[in-house]
């Protein structure tokens, strides 16, 4: 189920990554890289699996014929017994998510035993996807709060000491987005990477998420600062990548992507006299159900957030 982030989660959210950022730098330093970076590719060999099948199951379901035999199956794990029974698992699931689970699961053993850049950013954007589905913003007051402590901590981090190039670079996990510098030269064998950690897309990508719900509470019929901010995030990126390769050094994405991401939107909101309307929106609803919208709107909202 989604989980909604508070003004409260969002200020302590930048201490908490700080010292989960510091502690796996120690850990990198105390101990052998090679064991650490084994654990951690079973971990997310697992759950790398989980999120792709999650991800690509609506898209599969169209390639399935009408006479595909699809049976219904449910995990059910129980503790106790009686009146005292407690659910622990509760999973339902069908044929058609068994196949895409199987498909998924080579992707994993392709990652696990060549750890192959494509099959790296493919467990990287099921990730991300879910990541955006899953965490929900309860108002834009609470956006900012979270993006303006993560545009502090990433300066730092990247500016200010080695830590999070250093952890990055080491951690042999898909956590980051790689992109092959050397491509043209080596093919799909390159070796040299630019990254892009998954927090620099999820981050933002929940702040936009909630614009999109906040234009559609607004029953114009129009999405304007869900494309605004689409556009500020390109602008953010297309920036940080240009700045990148001017100064040939790490650049943290957010110190870009933070200010396009909030201002764009504030300025077209100031533009429309709608600047009380957006700070003042707030998500009080279940999740999947957006204020102010029929089922048909919310589909719409889900539809375009994933």
């Amino acid at each position: 189920m989604p989980e909604t982030i508070t003004s409260r989660d969002a200020a302590r959210f930048p201490i908490v990554a700080s010292c989960t950022l510091l502690g796996l730098y120690l850990f990198f330093k105390i101990f052998s890289q090679e064991y650490i970076n084994l654990l951690l590719s079973m971990y997310f060999f697992v759950l790398g699996i989980l999120a792709l099948s999650h991800t690509i199951s609506p898209m599969m379901n169209r390639f399935f014929p009408a006479n595909f035999p699809n049976k219904q199956y449910q995990l059910l794990f129980t503790q106790g017994s009686g009146e005292t029974k407690e659910e622990i698992v509760n999973y339902e699931f069908d044929t058609k998510d068994l196949v895409c689970l199987a498909m998924s699961s080579v992707v994993g053993v392709w990652y696990l035993l060549r750890k192959h850049w494509i099959a790296n950013n493919l467990f990287g954007l099921a990730f991300s996807l879910n990541g955006v589905e899953l965490l929900h913003l309860n108002n834009v007051s609470t956006g900012c709060i979270l993006l303006g402590g993560l545009f502090i901590y990433d300066v730092f981090w990247v500016f200010g000491t080695n830590v999070m190039v250093t952890v990055a670079k080491s951690f042999e996990a898909p956590i980051k987005l790689v992109f092959p510098q050397d491509l043209l030269e080596k093919g799909l064998e390159a070796d040299n990477f630019a990254m892009l950690g998954l927090g620099d897309i999820v981050i933002p990508g929940i702040f936009i998420a909630l614009l999109l719900r906040f234009d559609i509470s607004l029953k114009k019929n129009t999405h304007t600062y869900f494309y605004t901010s689409f556009v500020a995030y390109i602008f953010g990126l297309g920036l940080t990548i240009f700045i990148m390769h001017i100064f040939k050094h790490a650049q943290p994405a957010l110190l870009y992507l933070v200010p396009a991401c909030i201002g764009f939107p504030l300025l077209v909101a100031l533009a429309k006299g709608e600047v009380t309307e957006m700070f003042s929106y707030e998500e009080t609803s279940t999740p999947k159900e957006v204020p102010g919208a029929s089922k048909e709107e919310t589909t719409e909202a889900d539809k375009k957030e994933k």
